[in-house]
This record gives structure tokens, C-alpha cells and sequence, in this order.
């Protein structure tokens, strides 16, 4: 299940059996630090309770400690981070039966899960994604709750951004969400934890109750990706005086060369991308999903290809590819990204 979900399955009863399972550890320290609040309040009492080990012990071991009552304090807490208990066996060798003392010790953990002494609990942790066909899986999932950590995506992220600002008792104005969607879609890797704790600086930066796309831009300014927004954005206006004015400014800034040139292959090739599918009738937020991007930003993208005549796309698309040996040969500099923005702002075929 999703975190939300998860929450509010924790906000009823806390089960006995849980597993955290997935690439996005952000979900899976804030759902660890969610179970113990709810069980553990109190820090001396969570000291005595909290039992964490860094390996996985032997099904038999682990079934022993499962079953096993605590006598100093109310309730035993084990975590165990980073198993490898659920994970996808990717080779024949991992698949081959294990022998029926093996068998005999599964079984056991099994039976030890499905029938936990009231005071029990324990928290199993995995930085991949769990496999749903093994039987230690599905046992979690039928007595406690299975936590799906998936990385979130451009066009996935605004549900928690939405979540993250209530609780911080902030809100973006109008001009701050476009911005913010924006400058998400130009991160290869999206890190919640990264955006959690920019947003969280901004509170501390300004009082007032709505950011603002200039408060974002402060906030973002220090990361590459997002700081050649404004490049993206000005070119897909063909507004060139701006565009150059931009690059320029990356330029003596420091920001490496091959890097923006790979944020200018990225966005036309979306330019290109974006005006094709309209050309198959795929319109408006109907582009998000086959562009992998947010509704928002992939109707604006849209609207922005369709001024832009297909044989300049595709010129400088491969003017770029180009571009890319030349720069790393040292055979070009920047006067290349200047041709390519000067070219795609002109706009003629």
C-alpha cells in the first residue's frame, strides 16, 4: 500500500507484522518514525523497547526472537534494516530448494509471524522492492501491513507536495506551483527527502503563509538541474534576449557545459516529442503519461511545441548530438549552446 494509506492503517492499531520495502527511503524513515510515535511515545520507554539489527538472523533465530516475551519492558520492538528477506531471487542458484531443514525453519517464521504475543512487534525494512509471490511476503501483508516505497515521478509528486505543505501550514501561489512542478520534471532522480528539507528551510527564511516562485527560486538555485529551468522555459517561449541572457549567466557561473547541453537535448527532444503526439491526437494532460510528465507541465509543453516548425526540432536535436563529442573533445565551447538557443528561438525551418 501507498504511505497514505499505510498512515491510516496505523492510525487504527498498529499490527504486530510490518514490512517497509522500496527505493524511496524517505517513505520508510517517516513510516518508522510514524510506528514508533504511536507505539513508544516516550523516548526513555522506546530506548528499553527498540531492539535494530543491520543483518538478517536465520529464519530459526528470528522465529525464537518473534516468539519470545519481553520481561523488562511492556512491549519489544525488533527492526531490521536493510533485509534481504524479501527480496526477487534473480538467479537459478538463489531459486534452488534449500533442504527440509531450511523448509522446516520457514514454516516455523511463518507460524511465529501469524501468531505474534500481543506485546511483540517488528518493523522489517528493504531498500528494494519486496516480492509479492514469496510466502514470507504474503504473510506480512495478511497479518500486518506491507508498505510500498515507490520513488515518486514528475507527474506522481503533487499529491505529496500538496500533504507536505499542509503540514508545514504553508501553500505556493499560483506562479510557485508552475515553478515547482517545472523544476521537478528536470530532475533525473527526484529525492523527497532533497525537497522536504528545502521546503523546510523556507519556513525558516519567510513568514508568510504562501511561497512565492521567487522564494523557490532561491531555494533551487544551488542545484544544476533545476537552476537551467529558466533556460528551458525561455526558449520554449522563444523568447531568445531572455534565453541568452540565461545561459550566459550559467555560463559564468560555472555550471559544466555538457551539463546544460544535456538539459537542451532533454527538452527539445520532449519539444519533438510533445508536438508528434499531438500530431496523433494526444492533447493537453493526456500528454503527462507518455511524456512522464506532470499534467500541468506537459499541457504547457504542448502548447509550446506546436510553435516550433518540426525541421527545427529536428535540426538542432541533432546539432546537439553532435555537440556533445565536439564539447567533450574539446574541439567546441559555448558557442555551440548559443547557436543551438539562437537557432531554436528564431524558429525558422
Amino acid at each position: 500500500m501507498k504511505y497514505g494509506e499505510f498512515m491510516a492503517k496505523l492510525r487504527a492499531g498498529v499490527p504486530h507484522a510490518m514490512l517497509l520495502a522500496g527505493e524511496e527511503p524517505y517513505y520508510i524513515e517517516k513510516a518508522e518514525r510514524g510506528i514508533l510515535d504511536a507505539l513508544l511515545p516516550d523516548a526513555g520507554e522506546r530506548a528499553a523497547s527498540v531492539e535494530i539489527s543491520e543483518r538478517d538472523p536465520s529464519p530459526y533465530e528470528l522465529a525464537a526472537r518473534l516468539e519470545t516475551v519481553p520481561f523488562l519492558s511492556e512491549k519489544s520492538v525488533l527492526i531490521l534494516r536493510d533485509t534481504g528477506l524479501f527480496r526477487e531471487k534473480k538467479n537459478a542458484a538463489e531459486e534452488a530448494p534449500k533442504g527440509k531443514a531450511k523448509d522446516k525453519e520457514m514454516e516455523r517464521l511463518l507460524s511465529a509471524i501469524s501468531d505474534m504475543p500481543e506485546t511483540n512487534y517488528v518493523i522489517f525494512e528493504s531498500h528494494a522492492k519486496a516480492d509479492k509471490r514469496k510466502k514470507l511476503t504474503k504473510a506480512v501483508e495478511q497479518v500486518g501491513a506491507v508498505l510500498d516505497a515507490e520513488p515518486e515521478r514528475a507527474w506522481t509528486i503533487e499529491p505529496w507536495l500538496r500533504g507536505r505543505l499542509a503540514e508545514l501550514g504553508r501553500s505556493f501561489d499560483r506562479e510557485a506551483m508552475a515553478y515547482f512542478m517545472g523544476a521537478v520534471s528536470t530532475m533525473k532522480t527526484i529525492s523527497l527527502t532533497f525537497l522536504d528539507q528545502e521546503l523546510s528551510k523556507l519556513t525558516l527564511y519567510t513568514d508568510a503563509p504562501r511561497f512565492t516562485r521567487a522564494d523557490l527560486e532561491r531555494a533551487f538555485s544551488s542545484v544544476p538541474e533545476v537552476s537551467g529551468f529558466a533556460l528551458y522555459d525561455a526558449i520554449s517561449e522563444r523568447d531568445g534576449k531572455r534565453a541568452l541572457s540565461v545561459l550566459e549567466r550559467e555560463i559564468k557561473d560555472g555550471t559544466y557545459l555538457p551539463l546544460i547541453l544535456a538539459g537542451l537535448v532533454r527538452h527539445v527532444r520532449q519539444l519533438w516529442q510533445a508536438q508528434t503526439l499531438q500530431k496523433q491526437g494526444i492533447r493537453g494532460k493526456a500528454l503527462a503519461k507518455p511524456l512522464e510528465l506532470n499534467p500541468f507541465i506537459a499541457e504547457k509543453l504542448g502548447r509550446a511545441a506546436m510553435q516550433f516548425p518540426e525541421a527545427v526540432l529536428k535540426r538542432n536535436m541533432l546539432e546537439l548530438i553532435d555537440a556533445d563529442y565536439f564539447l567533450k573533445t574539446g574541439q567546441a565551447g559555448e558557442e555551440v549552446l548559443e547557436h543551438a538557443v539562437i537557432d531554436l528561438c528564431r524558429g525558422q525551418a
